[in-house]
């Protein structure tokens, strides 16, 4: 039997304590955790889609790698950016399962003050993934700075979705699993909301705004709203964002621009802070969206640590020159 002195215990405690640690931080291997229920359509990183042409199985138009709409009517900039993307249909099948996943952060400000997703950019995606068949359309986030019931209220997400026949659903905790993250460089497993994973259709829909710990909040950092825990991602918040971006796989991320917060975020608070951009850019390609969305901050692509890890792990695509980025005028 070993000699246990004060100094070997405190070193075999604190050794244990650090395994616990990375145990509860996601980085250990659970041996529980649930293979990412992904459906198979959903697994294939995007990329850019080649200009123009045709698809390898020459039955269709390729669509564009990505959209920017501008107009001063947010639900015809969003309708813009998806016909240009070969519409909806080309994304929502009928009969399919749609969750839409847009930044209701707080209750405290209206859309005016651009910490959450504006209404009618979400409310014209839930129209348009029923006009395309789909059987649900269901809306939610995890709201931090209030009760999700007031969030959803006061963003005018909730009327919205409504408006469009969708379904606002509240969070539940039963619904976050252990998942395992299979390519995750620094995460292994996560308490991830299941519906995300399992849904035939994940539509992320960030606002473009100021994040005073990773730059800019867009369509990666949107992603920590399908989680539990999700201050624990802050240390080394580049990596880990793309690390749940790899087990997420949206289908479709839709950037709101219509206003930025350029300051103060991710609440804000002051309209100072916010500036009218009119914009939506729209991309089965989460990295060449988040991209686009940095240079209206005056910032590219690899100035966002989590974008730069998600390109490095081959989850789409940062040079904007490699995409076939289509502008249009709504």
């Amino acid at each position: 039997m070993p000699h246990w002195t004060r100094r070997r215990f405190l070193a075999t405690s604190g050794a244990a304590a650090v395994g616990a640690a990375l145990w509860a931080a996601g980085c250990g291997g659970d041996p529980t955790a649930e293979a990412p229920p992904l459906p198979e359509r959903r697994t294939a990183s995007p990329g850019p889609a080649p200009s123009g042409g045709a698809t390898p199985d020459g039955q269709s138009p390729a669509p564009a790698g990505l959209a920017v709409a501008r107009g001063d009517d947010p639900a015809r900039s969003t309708t813009a950016a998806l016909a240009a993307l070969g519409g909806m249909p080309a994304f929502v099948r009928r009969g399919d399962d749609v969750v839409i996943k847009p930044n209701i952060c707080s209750g405290a400000h209206p859309p005016e003050y651009a910490a959450t997703t504006d209404p009618d950019v979400v409310g014209t995606l839930v129209a348009l993934c029923r006009e395309a068949g789909a059987a649900s359309v269901r809306v939610m986030d995890s709201p931090f700075g209030s009760p999700a019931d007031e969030a959803y209220r006061v963003s005018g997400i909730a009327a919205a979705t409504e408006r469009a026949g969708g379904e606002m659903v509240f969070m539940s905790p039963a619904r976050f699993q252990r998942f395992a993250i299979p390519e995750g460089r620094d995460l292994t497993e996560w308490d991830i909301y299941r519906d995300v994973l399992t849904c035939d259709v994940l539509i992320n829909v960030p606002i473009a705004k100021d994040h005073g710990l990773s730059r800019l909040t867009l369509g990666g950092k949107n992603l920590l709203g399908v989680i539990l825990d999700p201050g624990q991602l802050h240390t080394n918040i580049g990596q880990r964002t793309a690390d749940l971006v790899s087990v997420c796989r949206p289908t479709l991320t839709v950037v709101d621009a219509v206003r930025i917060l350029v300051a103060n975020g991710p609440t804000g608070g002051d309209l100072g802070d916010v500036e009218r951009r009119d914009t939506v850019i729209a991309s089965p390609d989460i990295v060449a969206a988040d991209s686009y969305a940095a240079t209206l901050f005056g910032l590219e692509g690899g100035d966002i640590p989590y974008v730069r890890a998600a390109y490095d792990m081959g989850l789409g695509e940062m040079d904007l020159e490699r995409v076939d980025v289509r502008s249009v005028t709504a």
